[in-house]
This record gives structure tokens, C-alpha cells and sequence, in this order.
């Protein structure tokens, strides 16, 4: 609590503290001040001491902290909620065990290390500290579980369009939840379900953002990519973070999560799926036809070869010349 008021303190003022004033502030010793200091140096703080003049805030992590993305966060429901952990096997089941004890709706979890991750079909994979920026946030809407298939690709749109914007890349959707640079992959995105037969009790979406990333494992080495590799910049992730968390904030609540119209263009624009060849399982048969677009329930719209078009909206997909 204490390193949360000197933070407090420091992060409002421009200037040098003493340390004799940080003391009566928070109605402790100079030396606790000195502890507080110091563990808040082994965080990632970056602060300046003086003598005779105090202390001084120089800049804060930019690894994932909890203190840090509150001060970059500017939402009123995504996020107001919000935990930052230092380490989780997973962000979608530690928010599936919250889900279950009523926590509210736009609650966001992030983690500076994941080491259970997973994504789509039961996929799981390994990451090291801060290299990435993996979040899951949990939605209350008021629908029926057939009604929910749009917020996955809604999802992949505002990642997609906050990643664009942070950082410049070029960066596309494959239908219907990766985000690609050039024929790669930078984000990962999930979403599961707790519901009734005709109402939803929540939605957990999960985001993995490749940030820091220079060598991946060679099973995947072909197809991964971070931000790193494709800007040879380092990036702060709280400021990553927020900015993300802001768009989804926008593109959610703006849309009532529905595809909308305006929402399905955007869609389709940055989708690097449609135009391309795909292959796809129907029943027990293996199906070729060309993607030609997206529909409102979030669906892959399928042109076969009899000139029928179909929508997919489930299974795997294989993409020409997009791994």
C-alpha cells in the first residue's frame, strides 16, 4: 500500500521530493521511505535521488506493471477492471475461475509471463518473460450464445487496427483470429464460452501479442514473427497495452458486439483471407473453393467450384500462401 501512495506522490509532480516530506506524507520513516525506493527500483522504476534535494520519478517500466498500464489507461469499461501478474499458466482459465466468482464485465487480465498458453483446436505453446503481451478480457452481453459468433473477428479488427496505428506495420487479419505481417503471424486470438441454453453467462477472449521475439522454435520459425523482428524497435508495453484495450473499448461497445455494416467493411478490407484459395473439412470430405468474404455472423463466405457459396465457420482452414 505504501508503494502505491509514493508512487502516487512521485508520478504528481514534476519535480525532486525530499524524502522527509514522503515521510510525513505517508506517515512512515525515512527509512521505510528508503525501502519503498528500493523495491520499487527492483520493479523496473526508474528513480533519481538527490542529496538534500529527494526524489524524483524518472520513468516507469515498460515491462508489463500493473501501476504503469492504470496511468496509460484511459477506458470506462474494458479494463477498470484490471490485474496484472507477474506469472499465470494461463490469463482465459485464471479469468475463467474469476468469470465464475461474478467478477464484472470488461475485467482484463495480463501477464508478464504465460506458461500454459493455448489458442485454437487445444494448441499450446511456450514464452519467455516480457516477450510478448499476452491479456484476456471477460464480457457480460446480454445474447444468446448463437449470437456471439462476430466478437472474435470484432476483436481481430481492433487489434488489427491498433497494432497499424502503434506502430505503422501493414498489418492484416487471416480469418478468422490471427493477426499476419507479410505472410506471418504476430497475434493469436481465442474466445470462450460460459452459457446457458439461451443466454450467455460470459465470453473470454484471449490476445497474444509477439513483441520481443528475435527466435522462435523451429516447428514454428516459418511461420511466427514479433514486432521486434519487423520494426527493430523495443516497445513499451503498457503503452502497447493501452492503446489495444482502447480500440477493443471503441470497436465493442461502438458495434453492441455485431459485425455491423460499417464494422464488416473494415473487416473484409484487412482481411488477408479473402481472394485467396482455401481448403476446408465439410462432414468427413476435404473442400477447395476461393474465400469471398465475410459475413455479419463472423463466417468465412466460401465460393465452391459450382459457383455455390457457402459460410464456414468452424474447423481448420487452410489458407494459400498464408501458412
Amino acid at each position: 500500500m505504501n508503494n502505491d501512495k509514493l508512487l502516487e506522490l512521485l508520478t504528481n509532480t514534476n519535480d525532486y521530493i525530499s524524502g522527509q516530506s514522503l515521510a510525513e506524507q505517508l506517515g512512515i520513516s525515512r527509512q521505510a521511505v528508503w525501502k519503498c525506493i528500493t523495491a520499487l527500483r527492483d520493479e523496473g522504476y526508474e528513480i533519481d535521488s538527490v542529496t538534500r534535494r529527494g526524489y524524483k520519478l524518472v520513468a516507469m517500466p515498460r515491462f508489463l506493471n500493473e501501476y504503469a498500464l492504470r496511468s496509460k489507461l484511459h477506458t470506462q469499461v474494458i479494463g477498470k477492471n484490471l490485474i496484472v501478474l507477474d506469472e499465470v499458466g494461463s490469463t482465459n482459465d485464471y479469468l475463467k475461475v474469476l468469470g465464475a466468482q461474478n467478477c464484472e464485465h470488461g475485467t482484463v487480465v495480463a501477464a508478464r509471463l504465460q506458461t500454459a498458453g493455448k489458442g485454437r483446436l487445444g494448441r499450446s505453446w511456450l514464452d519467455k518473460r516480457d516477450s510478448s503481451v499476452p491479456f484476456s478480457f471477460l464480457l457480460r452481453p446480454r445474447m444468446a450464445p448463437s449470437e456471439v459468433g462476430a466478437v472474435t473477428p470484432l476483436t481481430g479488427l481492433s487489434v488489427c487496427k491498433a497494432l497499424r496505428s502503434f506502430t505503422g506495420l501493414d498489418c492484416k487479419i487471416k480469418w478468422p483470429n490471427d493477426i499476419i505481417v507479410g505472410k506471418k503471424k504476430l497475434v493469436g486470438i481465442l474466445t470462450e464460452m460460459s452459457a446457458e441454453f439461451d443466454a450467455v453467462e460470459y465470453l473470454i477472449t484471449g490476445v497474444g501479442v509477439n513483441v520481443e521475439q528475435t527466435v522462435f522454435p523451429d516447428a514454428i520459425a516459418f511461420k511466427a514473427t514479433s514486432l521486434l523482428l519487423e520494426t527493430g524497435r523495443h516497445y513499451d508495453k503498457n503503452e502497447l497495452l493501452a492503446h489495444i484495450l482502447a480500440q477493443l473499448e471503441e470497436d465493442l461497445s461502438g458495434n453492441r458486439y455485431l459485425l455491423s455494416a460499417a464494422a464488416l467493411e473494415e473487416y473484409t478490407d484487412l482481411c488477408a483471407t479473402v481472394g485467396r484459395s482455401v481448403t476446408f473439412t465439410r462432414g468427413t470430405r476435404r473442400v477447395n473453393g476461393m474465400a469471398v468474404g465475410v459475413n455479419q455472423n463472423g463466417e468465412l463466405r466460401v465460393m465452391l467450384s459450382d459457383g455455390t457459396v457457402c459460410g464456414v465457420n468452424a474447423g481448420e482452414v487452410t489458407i494459400q500462401g498464408i501458412y
